[in-house]
């Protein structure tokens, strides 16, 4: 199809080929315009349900308008044309953002900390997210079933835990392969949207007048407060942007922008506006107006489409927390663990056993826990609008750091955007206590883990520093006092590029022998996805057959050494591994009250050190030429 996974997310190399780009947008819409797909099932329900506003006709109007331009700005000005443009060498996600606008404030530290503090939160938020969208999308659907017989209302949470425990079984398959299959199911889906709201806007289509934005401003003015607080309802429209950006790696930025204008977006708003009409002309449909639109006869099949599409909702930030955590493991923001890759054509594909099973037990806990999309609806939007506004303010840095727009330009987009945002979150803090409380808990918490494991490794490293051996007086040494050298090449894995890495000191105290030629290796994860060829390899030679070698590597790719260090050969340095002994020292973390962190921190780090995926393993050191030497670290 392409040349590489890397023109496959740069959406470059597609657009040439007319079909590919028609299979990718097909795709794309099977795994990146899920979520947002299935909001009607639940937005303008939640607008005008319990919690929400009268359903009179100025409201549905005012309403409406709020959906459609929130449509307009957040999902096509904001995300598809302005984020979007913000991908790190075609990849995209909060992880990928903070590290592009990192590199626009390497001159600041303190701000490059807070923007990195910023990035870390809205991660975490991401997963809070991760979790309440399958929960709530296909609680939704299934709750159709009490529209079309109320006595079947007690089957509607064992239906939804089998529906989500399938859908988190079928991960290890891939990304692609589930997208090829659920791109036809959105694409019918899609248009049952688009064909119900036709047939109920033709009845009523004065509820088009909502297209002009007056209606929105009118709304705020007759309902003051209540307009502001149905702002957390009216966000829900808007759910799943995140997804879109944290999965342009699997597809890349035109067929996501080919399958929202041509397909989703008209979709959508002749959905939502369906909706309105029906709700014009009966007041009493607010309580479920998507199911109460369908056609009687179509009502079963529509239940069965709505729970297809909402598994498909539920892969897009499925597969965004997928893409997410391999980063955050490649940045050194999460402790390393199992990455399998399910496509061979596309790189960004991936599936993480290990977050599969998490996301699994907690999506499940939320359906038990709150029972009902309406009580999901409370828990959801504060996750989604605190990720939004974070995303735009780091956007914002790479706007300017990097693209260098002028100024005003910056400010201008910056405050429309920001007061959409900060409009959206605020209306949703009055949620905390009643759900809401839960993705920031969360949030809380992972954000916890991720801090802790990022400045547990740096204390790691000043422990091995500060009692690490100089190179240079080592080399003198040896060369005044030679031990005895051993045919064969040592690799000595080292994250100190001064010292004498640990693990050689050992071998040569207990085995009183050297190799015949000595590889000191330290391997660096640069802040941008894949390494350029000529910043790939970094060999210097330090005398008496040692070398100094760094193998750089981005965040999107794979730290394959054996492969890797077969390209060492053009420079002078090559490796047969059958005669190559890798070493690789192996802290044992012990907490302690040194300062540093707080000792539940130290616990806890050493915790996540001691069930993370050995180095060996992440790195593709064959087994059968590795020696492991054990060391101590007290932080």
């Amino acid at each position: 199809m392409a040349r590489n996974g890397n023109d496959l997310a740069a959406g470059g190399s597609v657009a040439a080929h007319p079909q590919s780009m028609s299979l990718l947008a097909l795709g794309a819409l099977g795994v990146v315009f899920g979520d947002i797909g299935t909001s009607p099932l639940y937005a303008l329900q939640e607008t005008f349900g319990e919690h929400g506003i009268g359903p009179s006709p100025d409201n549905v109007l005012g309403a409406l308008s709020l959906i459609f331009w929130s449509l307009i700005v957040v999902v096509s000005l904001k995300y598809v044309l302005f984020i979007m443009r913000a991908d790190n060498k075609g990849e995209g996600g909060i992880m990928s953002l903070v590290a592009l606008a990192q590199r626009g404030v390497r001159g600041s530290p303190r701000l490059r900390l807070l923007l990195l503090a910023l990035g870390l939160f809205g991660a975490a938020l991401f997963y809070g997210d991760s979790v309440i969208t399958p929960a709530i999308s296909v609680l939704s659907a299934i709750e159709g079933l009490k529209v079309a017989e109320p006595h079947l209302a007690p089957y509607v949470l064992p239906i939804t835990v089998a529906i989500i425990l399938v859908l988190f079984g079928v991960q290890r398959h891939g990304t692609g392969k589930v997208g090829s299959l659920f791109g036809p199911v959105m694409v019918v889906w899609f248009a049952a949207l688009a064909a119900l709201g036709v047939l109920s806007i033709v009845n009523h289509p004065e509820v088009l007048a909502a297209l002009s934005p007056h209606y929105a401003v009118l709304f705020f003015v007759r309902n003051h407060v209540d307009a502001f607080l149905a702002l957390g309802s009216v966000v829900l429209a808007v759910t799943g942007t995140e997804a879109l950006y944290a999965d342009m790696g699997h597809f890349g930025k035109k067929p996501i922008r080919l399958a929202w204008f041509s397909l989703a977006l008209p979709a959508l708003v002749l959905n939502y506006f369906g909706q309105g009409a029906l709700v014009l002309d009966h007041p009493g449909a607010a309580s479920n107006p998507f199911y109460l639109m369908v056609p009687a006869p179509l009502l079963y099949p529509m239940i069965a489409l709505a729970a297809a599409a909402t598994v498909i909702a539920s892969q897009a930030v499925i597969s965004g927390a997928f893409s997410m955590t391999r980063e955050a493991i490649q940045l050194g923001y999460a402790p390393r663990m199992q990455i399998l890759h399910t496509s061979r054509e596309m790189r960004g594909q991936v599936f993480l056993p290990w977050i599969n099973w998490m996301l699994m037990i907690l999506v499940i806990a939320a359906v038990l826990g709150f029972r009902s999309s309406a009580g999901l609806g409370a828990a959801y939007g504060i996750a989604v609008t605190g990720t939004m506004a974070i995303t735009t303010l780091l956007a914002l840095v790479v706007a300017r750091r990097l693209w260098h727009w002028p100024l005003l330009a910056v400010l201008l987009l910056g405050a429309a955007f920001l007061t959409v945002d900060l409009s959206f979150f605020s209306a949703n803090l009055i949620k905390v206590e009643h759900g809401g409380w839960f993705p920031l808990v969360l949030a809380v918490v992972i954000f916890a883990v991720m801090t802790t494991w990022r400045r547990g490794r740096e204390l790691v490293l000043r422990e091995m520093k500060q009692g690490g051996l100089a190179i240079d007086t080592f080399l003198a040494s040896i060369a005044n006092h030679p031990p005895l050298r051993v045919p064969g090449t040592a690799v000595f894995l080292t994250a100190n590029l001064g010292a004498v890495p640990i693990a050689m000191l050992h071998n040569l105290k207990h085995n009183k022998v050297l190799h015949e030629r000595n590889v000191l290796l330290t391997v660096e994860i640069l802040d941008s996805p894949t390494a350029d060829a000529h910043e790939r390899i970094d060999l210097k030679p330090l005398g008496a057959e040692f070398y100094r070698l760094v193998l750089r590597f981005g965040f999107a790719e794979d730290p394959d050494l054996p492969r890797t260090l077969g390209s060492c050969q053009k420079l002078g340095l090559g490796f047969d591994l059958m005669d190559t002994t890798f070493f690789l020292s192996r802290e044992n973390v012990v907490s302690s009250n040194r300062p540093g962190m707080a000792l539940w921190r130290d616990k806890l780090f050493a915790f996540l050190a001691r069930n993370a995926m050995p180095a060996t393993a992440f790195f593709r050191i064959p087994g059968n030429r590795l020696i492991e030497l054990g060391t101590q670290v007290e932080i």
